[in-house]
């Protein structure tokens, strides 16, 4: 799934209020298991100057990289933040654990081919699922209208939890990216 679709689905589950610490526990979790992938596909791209080719079909497979996401996406490591969070009374932590792992099961359902060592440090198996966000081989033609569906109503949620102008903007920003991104991978892939 993409980002700001995890951003939208995160907030809207968890951040109650739609303010304040709460608001960006929810975003912070919902973003940090595709953090290291924007660092590290950034750096190549701009930085080193590597094409686009060997950043997605080879270094995006390659064994540091997939150690990195092995790390940030491990539903043991975003469980035991989970239990931490709860078990001390921190809700600050228990909504960003919670955006987390919600962020982590929608990519287990959503990546054909693609997907994650998620069970790290137990077991570097990657469920490949015979669903994708992206790719039209594994149904995305019928994800993307599905996921961007949920994103509308994710955004309609929070609009009506009464956010702050500024988060309503930023809010409305994530929307129209993730329509956009979804067009794209609809009219290409």
């Amino acid at each position: 799934m993409n980002t700001p679709a995890h951003l939208l689905i995160g907030a809207a589950a968890f951040a109650r209020p739609p303010h304040g610490r709460i608001l960006w526990a929810a975003l912070l979790g919902s973003l940090l298991p595709d953090l290291s992938l924007y660092v590290m596909a950034g750096t190549s791209l701009f930085f080193l100057g590597i094409p686009p080719s060997v950043v997605f079909d080879q270094l995006y497979f390659s064994d540091s990289w997939q150690t990195v996401f092995a790390i940030d996406n491990s539903f043991v490591l975003w469980g035991i933040a989970l239990f931490v969070g709860m078990w001390r009374g921190w809700q600050v932590l228990t909504v960003a654990a919670s955006a987390g792992l919600l962020h982590l099961a929608m990519d287990f359902l959503l990546h054909a081919g693609d997907g994650r060592p998620q069970f790290w440090p137990i077991s570097d198996w990657v469920f490949h699922s015979p669903v994708s966000y992206w790719d039209s081989n594994h149904h995305a033609l019928w994800v993307a209208p599905v996921s961007a569906a949920i994103c509308i109503a994710c955004y309609v949620v929070l609009w009506r939890r009464g956010m702050p102008i500024l988060a309503k903007l930023f809010f409305g920003a994530l929307l129209m990216a993730e329509l956009w991104v979804a067009r794209q991978w609809f009219l290409f892939f």
